[in-house]
């Protein structure tokens, strides 16, 4: 399909999502989140496609939702826009592919909280992070509430979202907000890097594993053990299971298939 706001691009085995608004600096509007979606339901069924990297046009990665579709909202319309953004940054935490996000600027309010819902975040030396909405009235809609705690903690959480103030990219990486920050100009370049090195495991085993931490991370840890001991038994079904290990001990490099 035909995409307005963001950019698809599939590159090998990457499939590249642009937020692609750079005079709103990315912010996301209804039309944007409803083709975030479509783009994560396409890159999903894109058999070619093994991992998949959602970064922004310009200057920022998403500078948060866009107030101005907003500030007319009535409450049952606020509720309504914040399941929309909710909805579709469950689609990249859902999918069975890897998501890295690479922020390449301004990731405040709503582009934090689809940075936070990819697997893996790479940031730019320039990028900003943050969630302003209670300088705004609101609070954060669209998951900040909910994953910002899982990822950085409790106390630093409600310290980010009760002062609604920015951190830098340096930051971010201190807390585990990100896994590495790189200078701007070689941001999508180690992002690749790391997407191939992805792509070339055993793609059942790379979805199993994210599949086992999304579900065992949210139980105790000895129900998160049977969930691993269930999906390390999947394994043993599939055709990449017998090829890499055979691969092993042939000491060869595998060659997987997806079965």
């Amino acid at each position: 399909m035909g995409y307005e706001n963001i950019t698809v691009e599939v590159e090998e085995n990457i499939g590249i999502i642009t937020l692609n608004r750079p005079e709103a600096l990315n912010a996301l509007n209804s039309r944007m989140l409803a083709e975030l979606g479509k783009a994560a339901a396409e890159l999903e069924a894109d058999n070619a496609v093994k991992v998949v990297v959602v970064t922004g046009a310009e200057r920022a990665f998403a500078a948060g939702a866009d107030i101005a579709e907003m500030m007319t909202m009535t409450a049952l319309e606020g509720q309504k826009h914040g399941k929309l953004g909710q909805d579709t940054f469950a689609a990249f935490e859902d999918m069975v592919k890897p998501v890295i996000a690479a922020v390449n600027g301004f990731a405040l309010g709503g582009g934090c909280e689809l940075a936070m819902a990819c697997d893996i975040r790479l940031a730019s030396e320039k990028a900003k992070f943050g969630q302003p909405e209670v300088k705004l009235g609101v609070t954060p809609g669209f998951g900040g509430t909910q994953r910002l705690p899982r990822l950085v903690g409790r106390a630093k959480a409600k310290e980010l979202i009760f002062t609604g103030e920015m951190i830098d990219a340096a930051e971010a990486h201190r807390i585990g907000l990100v896994n590495a920050v790189y200078p701007p100009e070689a941001l999508m370049e180690e992002t690749k890097k790391l997407a191939n090195l992805i792509a070339a495991n055993g793609e059942i085993a790379v979805s199993l594993s994210k599949r086992a931490i999304n579900k065992g991370i949210e139980v105790d840890l000895k129900s998160g053990c049977a969930i691993e001991a269930e999906i390390f038994g999947l394994c043993f079904s599939t055709e990449d299971q017998k090829e890499g290990m055979k691969a092993f001990t042939e000491k060869r490099p595998p060659e997987f298939k997806g079965r």
